[in-house]
């Protein structure tokens, strides 16, 4: 009798294991998300205490990009090394202590020390949660990784409410940012004791450049992070140049993206279930170029805002489908290949919006942004090919 309770209890143990899993894996994206965008609202606060200007300050946040990618290539070896639950929380841990002293440093070298080690620690965990969000996704044997990402939107949403609100408030921002290092903290805790002990295995070195199939999800990776850069910097930017809008509200531009991406990224799984990651790649890709022919060539507020909404709409699921193949293609060892096409999107994030400068400077800025609607319907042809 007793070896029938057990054999029943295994089965209800595995799924509360998977189950507690999953729910650390939404934890780690969420807290990727909350630190990350935790820092935007500091960013005017360090440029008056620093006395620099607009363009200083621009090279000075580069230093956040540069950190990224320093570690990225990296970041697949240490997950197989020390295991994802190390690595994420020792990243999440450097972000979270790094962002009181972006809070408070006065000179230009401790600030760009600052960033560039909270820089290192946002591509450190952004890696160790897609490893462990594939590991966990291919033992559930269903689609997982729309929802993940979903929770790295929210975070990011919550991040930026939170020391805004604190600020508003009247909270010092050095204060401000040790709540969110805190409320870090706890999050951590939460999901540590059900965070993966492993990670993704695979013989070779601890970097490699792509190949093979890699390859082709790092330009796909690459045009999709190239189209969010790009709305971010250059949606308010546009809105207000058209006369679309007035400069006060130029922001519901990239509000409209990110608040549909967010939307379909939570309701993405069962999306990818119905139609398959290939269908949402294509989809997606026509989609956000549709967005963006509809936000440049149809005047009037309404048709702008809808189009970069349906730039959200179209680009929400096509990453974490991407990072799904690459946690299934052959052609390397994931451990290299997730932090291969990591690396190639935020290089995408980096140079896209300075590459649209330049072509808005020759053709026009809404010219400029049919060009990426252009490279999104690349996007859709090699999704096609790729995912067949």
């Amino acid at each position: 009798m007793s070896d029938i309770q057990t054999t029943d209890l295994e089965p209800r143990r595995q799924m509360s294991r998977q189950a507690s899993r999953e729910i650390a894996t939404r934890l780690a994206f969420f807290i990727a998300g909350f630190a990350m965008s935790a820092w935007a609202p500091l960013v005017p606060f360090a440029k008056t205490r620093l006395g620099v200007d607009d363009g200083v300050l621009g090279g000075l946040l580069l230093c956040l990009g540069i950190g990224s990618i320093m570690t990225m290539p990296a970041a697949g070896y240490l997950a197989a090394r020390f295991g994802c639950r190390r690595v994420i929380v020792a990243s999440a841990s450097l972000m979270a202590v790094m962002l009181p002293w972006l809070a408070h440093v006065h000179t230009v070298p401790t600030f760009m020390a600052a960033l560039l080690l909270f820089g290192a620690g946002l591509g450190t965990l952004d890696v160790a949660i897609n490893i462990q969000a594939i590991i966990v996704e291919r033992d559930s044997t269903r689609s997982m990784m729309s929802g993940f990402h979903g929770l790295f939107s929210v975070g990011g949403i919550a991040g930026a409410l939170v020391v805004t609100g604190l600020v508003w408030l009247g909270v010092g921002i050095v204060a401000a940012a040790v709540v969110v290092c805190l409320a870090i903290a706890a999050l951590l805790a939460v999901a540590f004791p059900h965070m993966l002990t492993q990670g993704l295995r695979g013989d070779g070195p601890s970097f490699a450049w792509p190949r093979g199939t890699v390859i082709l999800l790092g330009v796909l990776c690459f045009i999709a992070f190239l189209t969010e850069g790009t709305v971010l910097d250059w949606s308010a930017l546009f809105l207000t140049r058209s006369g679309t809008l007035d400069a006060g509200q130029g922001g519901f531009g990239y509000v409209a993206f990110s608040g549909a991406m967010t939307i379909c990224r939570l309701f993405g799984d069962a999306w990818v279930r119905r139609l398959g990651g290939r269908a949402m790649v294509v989809l997606g890709a026509v989609i956000a170029a549709l967005g963006l022919v509809v936000a440049t060539q149809i005047p009037g507020w309404v048709p702008a805002l809808g189009g970069f909404a349906l730039v959200g709409v179209g680009c929400a699921n096509i990453a974490p489908v991407l990072f799904t193949a690459a946690g299934r293609q052959t052609d390397m060892p994931a451990s290299l290949a997730v932090p291969a096409i990591t690396t190639l999107g935020y290089l995408g994030i980096l140079a896209g919006p300075a590459a649209i400068g330049a072509l808005s400077q020759m053709l026009g800025l809404a010219s400029a942004l049919l060009v990426v609607a252009a490279l999104l319907l690349g996007v859709a042809a090699g999704g096609r090919r790729l995912l067949r």
